[in-house]
């Protein structure tokens, strides 16, 4: 059945289907058409990755290493900011633990097919508008909020990308059309369909429904309750009308999805933290900024507010900008004091893996400012920064779902408003703050006092006994089973 015609047989209407077929017509104008194309795959250690969680790369080239069909499962991505990456390691992780070996497939990385020039284009389009969101409130109000909450919403923005998403094929012809295939990013699972193969988990990463996430054929999973029910539904999705719903046994709500080692050690790390409390240590404080450099203003009035607590052996403040050293740059532009406290991590790999294990069993003090040109050190530091640390401030994106105490600072695009409402509702979280006096009122509770981070804690060890951050576990077992 036409995947940009009929979504789990809801019809769409001849004039969506006829602008998704122009629109593919388009891109194949712009960027060319490889679809007789056969690309030879290899595969590669990931250098940074291999030695924590057994990745290995698949690579467009001639190799003598192929894909191991018995115990493999292909995580396909794209990296889209952080979050999609982060996605698909929380996955690979939990795979490693059980035994898999996973296999990175990032579409963006296939820079000279037809299909990695798309998402190139698309993603530097969405990356311009998340700056823009934050520079220009009149864009965010009027065009960017209403696009990421309804505008991805609509049945219509999924049979565009499913069209678009045919382009992406001809990287899938050499994989193994029955290996277990996880994507984190919808544009992988419905390439994967288009391309045949035959056990694919498409991990949604909202908890906000839209239909920009279906990839019908696919097992779709989500991380939470409400979002299971407005997926089923597939709610709102036509505006009002009441639509044929996803199948029984093509959606799970499976949990969170998060990293083994975090998971397995997550009692061990809390009770850490409750002893700092308990004992007046200082508190650890990571800060993740978005690699658009997006809140800037934010983030360099609470540095400004935590830098005399750190003086003061109050707090201890992790600040990783991930790739770009830029933001790094601005930052210490808006904050002269910062370059010359703070203890630099930038390109030092093994430097940021020996300090992120001594602060898991040490006493720390001052600043640590952390970057490497590496995207896969640049997301992974978060995570191995992350067991040693308090509180973790971001905005509500995938980190909204980890199991560290989260001051959530104002969303970028209305979808993540649902990240902030599901850790607030869980209680390993707290509210939005959607303005720089909330974050600063809420940091200065968290710092000062003990009953909001002591309650977040606690709350993290109760979501853990009922399993709320097995879903990385889950969605393996569902493609390894399917």
């Amino acid at each position: 059945m036409e995947k940009s015609k009929f979504i789990f047989g809801n019809e769409v209407s001849d004039k969506v289907y006829k602008k998704a077929v122009r629109n593919k017509k388009k891109y194949i104008k712009k960027f060319g058409d490889d679809s007789n194309t056969t690309y030879n795959l290899t595969v590669t250690e990931n250098k940074t990755l291999y030695p924590f969680l057994g990745i290995k790369n698949i690579e467009i080239g001639s190799g003598s290493e192929k894909i191991d069909t018995s115990k493999g499962i292909v995580i396909g991505n794209i990296r889209m900011g952080f979050g999609h990456y982060r996605i698909s390691m929380a996955i690979a992780s939990a795979a490693y633990s059980m035994g898999y070996t996973p296999y990175w497939f990032d579409l963006h990385s296939y820079s000279q097919t037809t299909g990695g020039k798309v998402i190139a284009h698309l993603n530097s389009l969405y990356s311009m508008g998340s700056r823009w969101s934050q520079k220009y409130p009149l864009f965010n109000k009027y065009y960017w909020e209403p696009l990421n909450s309804e505008g991805f919403k609509k049945l219509s923005y999924n049979a565009m990308d499913q069209k678009v998403s045919e382009l992406m094929t001809p990287i899938y012809k050499e994989l193994p059309k029955d290996i277990p295939f996880v994507a984190t990013h919808v544009w992988p699972a419905q390439a994967a369909i288009h391309a045949g193969l035959k056990r694919v988990v498409n991990v949604i990463p909202d908890n906000w429904p839209m239909a920009l996430h279906l990839a019908e054929g696919s097992i779709h999973t989500v991380q939470t309750p409400s979002s299971f029910l407005g997926y089923k539904t597939l709610k709102g999705m036509d505006g009002k009308k009441i639509l044929k719903p996803i199948p029984e046994g093509e959606i799970y709500e499976v949990g969170h999805y998060i990293d083994h080692e975090l998971v397995v050690n997550l009692e061990k790390d809390c009770e850490k933290r409750l002893e700092r409390i308990k004992n007046k240590g200082a508190k650890r404080i990571l800060l993740t900024v978005g690699g658009a450099g997006a809140q800037k203003e934010i983030f360099v009035e609470l540095i400004k507010k935590i830098i005399p607590l750190v003086n003061k052996n109050k707090a201890v403040l992790y600040i990783n900008v991930g790739d770009h050293k830029a933001v790094w740059e601005g930052i210490s532009q808006e904050i002269p004091a910062l370059e010359s406290m703070s203890e630099k991590y930038f390109d030092d790999w093994n430097k940021t893996w020996d300090f992120a294990e001594k602060a898991l069993n040490s006493d720390i003090t001052g600043i640590h400012a952390f970057y490497n040109k590496d995207i896969f050190a640049a997301v992974y530091a978060t995570n191995l920064l992350m067991r040693s640390s308090d509180i973790i401030i971001t905005k509500p994106s995938e980190l909204s779902f980890y199991p560290i105490p989260k001051l959530l600072i104002k969303r970028v695009g209305g979808h993540e408003a649902w990240g902030a409402v599901r850790a607030a509702e869980v209680g390993d979280g707290t509210i939005e703050c959607e303005t720089t006096e909330r974050a600063l009122q809420m940091l200065d509770l968290m710092i000062n006092g003990d009953e909001i981070l002591t309650m977040l804690v606690n709350n993290i060890l109760k979501a853990n006994k009922i399993g709320i951050y097995n879903g990385a576990y889950k969605a393996v077992e569902l493609a390894v089973k399917n």
